[in-house]
């Protein structure tokens, strides 16, 4: 099942900062409703729905259906533009407009790509949502919970930012503590510095790529 070795190797990455208490915080057996929820978690949710949809329909789907049903809830959740920058660094600031959309670009294709090569099967898991959200530097810090039967659950914690209204994914911790955005800043740093946005965005665009022809 592809989604488990998905979780083996995230939980495999070095650890960014941790989160906090968050981690331990582990949310309740069965998720409240949607409208239970704070706001910031309510993104997180509905995204989960589909998610869960899809991968009770994921073989008959198969890897392009798949991402054509994931993609309009993951724009709907995640922020792109903000993911991106966070995971560029500082060299951000220095590309031009063009380069930097190509690297949105990118990083959302990847990132919907991923989900539904991933997530390719259903055995009975649910994702459970807490009502209860923490405040972090004016986002807030929504925890989640992956249950597998017959397996140890796997905690999800999202940064969540407002923007316009809206609230946003912008980092996700795996553990509780194992934040992709900084995985993604440690993997992109040599590429972008031996050949920059450029070089950068093409091994995004090959990432995407061989997740979208089944390969691991």
């Amino acid at each position: 099942m592809r989604k488990t070795l998905f979780v083996a190797c995230l939980l495999a990455l070095s650890p960014a900062a941790p989160v906090g208490a968050l981690a331990q915080a582990a949310p309740s057996p069965q998720s409240p409703s949607t409208a239970a929820l704070a706001p910031a978690a309510r993104p997180i949710r509905a995204f989960y729905d589909v998610l869960l949809d899809t991968m009770k329909q994921a073989r008959t789907l198969g890897v392009a259906g798949r991402y054509k049903k994931l993609e309009a809830a993951i724009d709907r959740a995640f922020d792109f533009p903000a993911m991106t920058q966070l995971m560029v660094g500082l060299a951000w600031t220095g590309m031009s407009p063009a380069d930097q959309q190509r690297l949105i670009n990118g990083v959302r294709r990847m990132t919907i790509a991923g989900y539904a090569q991933n997530f390719d099967d259903f055995g009975g898991e649910t994702f459970v949502v807490s009502p209860a959200v923490q405040e972090r530097d004016g986002d807030q810090l929504v925890s989640t919970r992956l249950t597998v039967p017959g397996k140890e659950d796997v905690p999800f914690v999202y940064r969540m930012s407002n923007k316009g209204g809206t609230w946003k994914i912008v980092d996700i911790f795996l553990d509780g503590y194992i934040s992709q955005v900084a995985f993604r800043r440690s993997d992109f740093s040599s590429t972008l510095r031996s050949g920059g946005a450029p070089a950068l965005a093409q091994k995004i665009e090959a990432i995407a790529d061989k997740m979208l022809a089944g390969g691991p």
